[in-house]
């Protein structure tokens, strides 16, 4: 049974649209054709998760699979988990609005550390036992039946040390999910028809490699963890897949998210063998993608969803050594539809020209370095492959090119680091902008990133350790000499995030306790940004309940230094067993122990992809071996986007916005025109100037939640179009709720819809809000009448500039009656009723001109509020027409 959730999702609550599921390329696939119930579940809000390209790609390939339905779910904002509480529902899917327990599967991408309690709560809100142990129970497994779903999670964090979530979850999936998600639904498919028990289904998931199931390995008193019976195996091997492309054209929200553009994997893999990163360790070997499919995803991508930006996604952009000739192609390939590049932190030694015209143009994004440390014998240490001239020649170059910011990363607290090395940052940077000086411009600004080294497991710095009070006495070494320079804008990360993060990422089984009662004690993803001391408040405090604080305290005062002088307990430390050691990620750790003595060393480790191997056991049978595409030639630059300003056609079109459309804000419904458009390849003019635009003018912004059938939209084209034509292509494009009218010619030389507005006619459901069965039977006639009779309505308004100003409302009145028959039938379902008990139904006309001169449904409500004595509610409001003064147009 679908969730009854439809209550909920109106204007109660913040951006309501996000829980719609009715986004283009949203899959709604019959519920009872599937044998297979997929959740991918993104413990974030949903601005952060509908925008993650690992959730869109894994979304798109299990509902490409036969027999299989996957359906979406996000952390809901705390108003949403208020109103389910209050409800009594538990947390739905988007798609089908069911509860989540009616799924066969739930799966979470962990990309954090600290982001297990927002797993812990998306589960208590779908009323899901939070240990696997709890979901257990006899007889065959199926939800249908009153089984609980299976629960997994994936992604960075799970796959690098899963140990301090392992109570929570029934099994992990290790490493990349292209190929192994969809193995896992058809043992699932498979164990389901054979009736399986509960714990007979996750022994056959345990026999697929990249599924660990950790019920069936036990945790030694050392942290190690090991099989507890023969027929698993004793370490669990990561899963590798070729990036797929073409995967990504899938969701487009319609609220605008975090990465609001279309993302396409160039490369996945790193071997540039930094030291301190775990994805460039977790994710070998590196397999880039042939140029012609990253192009052709590129264009399909662009027409298909209609973003105006796209972003190439890699570990390192600038190691994808196609990367000017595909960026090029696709630029040159786009030049007329004002589309612009992102790219993620890229290697500020192979920026260049081409990468720069491939950035620039009229919006020109922003342009991201990580040098990481401040001194070529830290960089070396780290082995990041940077010298200082590179660095230089980097930066001089965006500069050159147009850019006045840049932003830098660093870190502090790397092995081996010292005091001369944390200041030789400032200097870095101090030196940096005194290179980058042209006359007539200003000196380069910096924007910084200060982080603190958290050690990562599977890392050769895995085992190493510095205090809190290192770091913020570092911190304030840094911060008094970025005082003593202009043009710097520094961020430091809060020790105690930091601290955190390394007990959490390196712990053991024992977190698990830690990990659900600081959740219980607030420990949520908002409370690190609203309310830090409470989250680290509720993190030591669970930390000492479940008897851990020594170790924490290890962690926070720091165990020992790498890079002092090897004594027996530092080598006995190397040797001894670490809690991620049973999964196979590829490397071999005695390989992570030699790089580590190279960095004592500051030798450096040459990129495998691009020069001899480095034999740190990933190429073979298991994991394949790098692919590296040789770049093909780079194509002449035609140039940066210019506007065509040219305005040969004014079309107005006549629309309507129905149904859960009416819960979309004005801004997100310009952004739907915007990108309905270039899918329509329709040549809309564009404005001038810094940020061109294209003249698409919607008449007046509907209030949110109201519906209509009277919107009015202008579109300027570069050249004269059939309207018949226009409007087919418009209207191809546009979601059913958003149905086109009516389409007209108007002259360029008449003012647009927005000057020309006059009037506007609304029809409103209302209702007393006094208990019906308590009120007399309210006379809405007499109201009404009483309402036209008068001369004044004084209503205060509060200016932009909050100046206080008495308006008299009846000015702003020009007709006002009960509805007609015809006209309820506009309501929501439920409203279609007309005088009875305390609702009634109705329609007027007021003023609605561009100068602000509005008779908002609120107002209505609060005249008759004054005409009746008794507080009345708005119920729903819908627009029947916006009224012009006169235009010239052909239909």
């Amino acid at each position: 049974m679908a969730v009854a959730v439809e209550s909920l999702l109106n204007t109660g609550i913040n951006k309501p649209a996000r829980y719609l599921g009715n986004e283009l390329g949203a899959v709604h696939k019959p519920w009872h054709e599937a044998d297979v119930r997929w959740v991918l579940t993104y413990p974030e809000v949903y601005e952060v998760g509908a925008s993650n390209l690992g959730h869109i790609i894994l979304y798109s390939i299990l509902n490409a699979q036969p027999r299989q339905l996957c359906d979406r779910a996000y952390l809901p904002a705390a108003d949403l988990a208020t109103k389910l509480a209050e409800a009594d529902l538990p947390l739905f899917a988007v798609e089908s609005r069911r509860s989540l327990p009616d799924f066969d599967i739930l799966g979470f991408s962990l990309a954090y550390e600290l982001g297990a309690t927002n797993i812990l709560e998306m589960l208590t809100l779908a009323r899901v036992p939070l240990t696997s142990q709890e979901r257990d129970a006899d007889g065959p497994w199926n939800v249908e039946t009153g089984s609980w779903p299976l629960i997994f999670a994936g992604g960075q964090t799970a796959t690098s040390n899963p140990e301090p979530y392992a109570e929570f979850l029934d099994f992990v999936a290790l490493g990349d999910g292209e190929e192994l998600l969809p193995e896992i639904g058809l043992v699932i498919e498979e164990g389901k028809a054979a009736g399986l028990t509960r714990e007979e289904l996750l022994l056959d998931l345990a026999q697929v490699p990249g599924v660990y199931v950790p019920r069936f390995y036990d945790m030694a008193t050392d942290g190690s963890v090991h099989p507890n019976r023969p027929d698993v195996p004793a370490r669990v091997l990561r899963r590798v897949a070729t990036p797929m492309p073409h995967y990504a054209i899938g969701l487009v929200p319609y609220v605008e998210t975090v990465h609001d553009r279309l993302t396409v994997e160039i490369r996945r893999g790193c071997t540039r063998g930094c030291r301190f990163c775990q994805p460039g360790m977790l994710t070998r070997p590196a397999r880039d993608v042939d140029t012609t499919e990253v192009v052709d995803a590129i264009e399909k991508g662009m027409r298909a969803t209609g973003y105006n930006e796209f972003s190439l996604l890699s570990l390192s952009c600038s190691d994808y050594l196609a990367l000017p000739a595909v960026g090029l192609e696709v630029k040159n390939r786009l030049k007329d539809d004002n589309i612009s590049l992102s790219l993620p932190s890229q290697r500020v030694d192979r920026f260049d020209e081409n990468i720069a015209n491939i950035l620039g143009g009229t919006r020109q994004t922003g342009l991201t370095f990580a040098p990481e440390a401040g001194t070529q014998r830290m960089r070396d240490i780290i082995n990041k492959g940077l010298t200082n001239e590179e660095l230089l020649r980097g930066v001089k170059t965006a500069y050159e090119q147009g850019w006045d910011r840049v932003k830098l990363y660093f870190m502090i607290g790397l092995p081996g680091e010292t005091d001369a090395d944390v200041l030789g940052i400032a200097e870095t940077v101090r030196w940096l902008q005194q290179e980058c000086r042209q006359k007539g411009r200003k000196p380069l600004k910096v924007n910084l990133t200060i982080s603190n080294f958290t050690p990562k497991p599977h890392t050769p710095f895995q085992w190493h350790s510095v205090s809190t009070s290192e770091f913020l006495r570092k911190q304030e070494l840094l911060g008094a000499e970025f005082q003593k320079m202009r043009g710097i804008k520094a961020n430091f990360t809060d020790v105690r995030i930091s601290a955190m993060e390394d007990f959490v990422g390196r712990g053991d089984r024992r977190l698990s306790a830690v990990v659900r009662r600081a959740w219980e004690l607030g420990a949520g993803m908002d409370s690190w940004w609203e309310s830090l001391e409470r989250a680290f408040g509720a993190w030591t405090q669970a930390i000492d309940e479940a008897g851990l604080s020594w170790k924490y305290r290890q962690v926070e005062t720091g165990e020992w230094n790498l890079m002092d002088t090897h004594t027996a307990d530092q080598v006995s430390n190397l040797d001894s067993p670490l809690p991620w050691d049973h999964l196979d990620t590829g490397i071999d750790k005695q390989w992570l122990k030699d790089d580590l003595q190279r960095a004592l060393e500051a030798a450096t480790v040459p990129d495998c992809s691009f020069e001899g191997c480095s034999h740190c056991g990933i190429c073979g049978p298991d994991f394949g071996h790098n692919v590296v595409v040789p770049p093909p030639p780079i194509p002449d630059f035609t140039g940066h986007f210019q506007p065509n300003q040219n305005r040969a056609q004014r079309i107005r079109v006549w629309l309507g916005k129905l149904g859960e459309l009416s819960l979309l804000g004005h801004l997100d419904l310009v952004r739907l025109f915007d990108r309905a458009v270039r899918r329509a390849a329709l040549p809309v003019a564009f404005t001038g100037g810094y940020h061109p635009g294209p003249r698409i003018s919607p008449a007046n912004a509907l209030p949110l939640g109201a519906t209509s059938t009277g919107e009015i939209v202008d579109f300027e084209l570069t050249q004269p179009l059939e309207l018949t034509e226009f409007r087919e292509r418009l209207a191809a494009q546009l979601p059913a709720d958003m149905p086109v009218y009516k389409v007209a010619d108007v002259s360029l030389n008449d003012p647009s819809a927005t000057k020309s507005l006059d009037q506007a006619e609304y029809v409103l459901a209302i209702a007393l809000e006094t208990d019906p069965e308590l009120a007399a039977s309210p006379d809405w006639q007499s109201w009404l009448d009483d309402i036209l009779h008068r001369d004044e309505i004084a209503w205060e308004h509060t200016t932009k500039s909050g100046k206080k100003k008495q308006v008299n409302l009846r000015d702003r009145l020009f007709e006002l009656t009960m509805a007609e028959t015809a006209e309820t039938v506009l309501m929501p379902d439920r409203l279609q009723r007309n005088n009875l008990g305390a609702q009634a139904i109705i329609r007027y006309r007021g003023s609605c001109r561009n100068d602000g001169t509005l008779l908002r449904p609120e107002h209505v409500v609060y005249m008759l509020e004054q005409a009746a004595g008794v507080p009345i509610q708005l119920l729903h409001a819908h627009r029947l027409r916006l009224i012009l003064e006169s235009a010239s147009v052909t239909v």
